[in-house]
């Protein structure tokens, strides 16, 4: 009797996709060094001496009050470099889904469905740990999501060769639960909206969309050309959403979602180069990975420990317990949990490659909570407000404990994944890759 074979998940996707993921994960290297960098300044800055000096930097307020756009500096890296980073999630994600091997349902279900299960888990962990304080319960969205330039820079320093379908479904968790997080701040944390200014910001919106569609291959060119006309359409889009009450960062997502990914027939079509959305991607994630999330990290942070002391009563605070709670444990539960119900549901399987400590691993180090978890702790609180700083303190150390054990996990199995990669290279050899492309001399 004929047996169906089983459809396999994690399966290893195209080779030029995979090269495609590696080159992001690099520059999110780079990233996650200057973020890190950042964060460990910030926290001694702001716990030294000198201290007054850091908030009295972080408060200080310049802008145009008629146009709503007094900001300290805190909240000016906030509202505005993160939608940058933004931005280029909506890049991502449109690119992943347009051209990208998650085009196919069969292979976008499992990381998709994976990061809505990393979001939902954590925030029940939260919210059952905060049920009795509605005050607290506010932040039940901190530990949704996952900092990939965070995750990739543990990579880098363990120096894991982790396989490209593990690398992408890293990606796409971190994406996806991004966008669930920037879709939380739009409905839960958006105050007092004014159907005016958000009315008006479709006028600028629309016409970036239609200069971008319709000019794609002349905004590919000239770059130039990009800065001085799409741009000033995107900050205006930025500052009447931030007027609107909805967090300005949704701007970054929309703005992102309205570039095209294919070539138009025009710019010689699909197969003659990367589109606007990957052109575009190339261009700003530097600016976002070397400049926008570094100084928000920086500004956000800093918070004053006070010590031992200050940080044994910040851990007692439900706050803090909640999201360590909810990123160290409830982040691999919902992940791993969510990708066996399906293979179980679907009578799929793991690719021979991989196992399930492997899946656990990486989604250990999705508990690394930190740039929008930080963005949600100071929506939910106020910035520098005692709950926000508890939960700052609860960001960091679930981070931390995340970072640790998956690195405990995913170094243990770095010869499996080692030996993966060079099948992958063979796999190259013998589809007549050139080396260079492969990253090898």
């Amino acid at each position: 009797m004929n047996q169906t074979p089983q459809s396999r998940v994690f399966s290893r996707g195209s080779y030029s996709e995979a090269l495609r993921i590696g080159a992001i994960l690099r520059k999110e290297t780079v990233g996650g060094a200057l973020l890190v960098a950042a964060a460990v300044i910030a926290l001694i800055w702001a716990n030294s001496p000198a201290s007054d000096s850091y908030f009295a930097l972080r408060d200080l307020k310049f802008g145009y009050e008629p146009w709503h756009l007094e900001l300290s500096l805190g909240a000016w890296a906030a509202d505005g470099l993160l939608a940058i980073f933004f931005f280029l999630v909506g890049l991502e994600l449109k690119r992943e889904f347009v051209a990208g091997d998650l085009r196919e349902i069969k292979k976008s279900i499992v990381p998709v469905a994976a990061a809505a299960g990393g979001v939902v888990v954590p925030a029940l962990i939260y919210a059952a740990i905060n049920l009795t304080s509605p005050e607290t319960l506010r932040g039940w969205a901190i530990p949704t999501a996952t900092d990939i330039a965070f995750a990739v820079a543990v990579l880098a320093i363990i120096g894991s060769h982790l396989p490209s379908a593990l690398r992408i479904f890293l990606l796409t968790l971190a994406v996806v639960d991004d966008l669930i997080a920037i879709s939380i701040i739009a409905f839960f944390y958006s105050t007092d909206i004014q159907v005016t200014p958000l009315l008006l910001a479709l006028i600028p919106l629309g016409l970036y969309a239609f200069l971008a569609q319709k000019y794609r291959h002349f905004f590919g060119r000239k770059a130039a050309a990009a800065w001085l006309i799409l741009l000033p359409l995107g900050i205006v889009t930025w500052a009447l959403v931030h007027a609107s009450g909805i967090h300005a960062t949704v701007a970054g997502v929309l703005l992102g979602f309205a570039v095209p990914v294919i070539r138009s027939q025009a710019g010689g079509g699909p197969g003659a180069g990367p589109g606007l959305a990957e052109i575009f991607e190339h261009r700003f994630r530097p600016i976002s990975a070397g400049i926008a999330v570094p100084v928000f990290a920086f500004f956000s942070a800093g918070v004053a420990v006070g010590g031992w002391s200050g940080f044994v009563s910040a851990l007692s605070d439900p706050v803090a317990l909640g999201i360590i709670v909810a990123l160290v444990l409830g982040k691999p539960i919902g992940i791993l949990g969510t990708t066996w119900v399906l293979t179980k549901a679907t009578r799929a399987r793991l690719d021979d490659s991989l196992k399930w400590i492997d899946i656990f691993g990486v989604a250990l180090l999705a508990g690394i909570g930190f740039t929008v978890s930080l963005l949600v702790a100071e929506l939910s609180f106020g910035l520098g407000s005692p709950h926000d700083d508890h939960a700052k303190v609860g960001i960091l150390a679930a981070s931390l404990i995340a970072a640790v054990l998956a690195t405990l996990v995913l170094t243990s199995r770095n010869r499996y994944y080692w030996q993966a990669e060079e099948l992958e290279k063979v796999d190259a050899d013998q589809d007549g890759i050139p080396d260079v492309y492969q990253g090898r001399p």
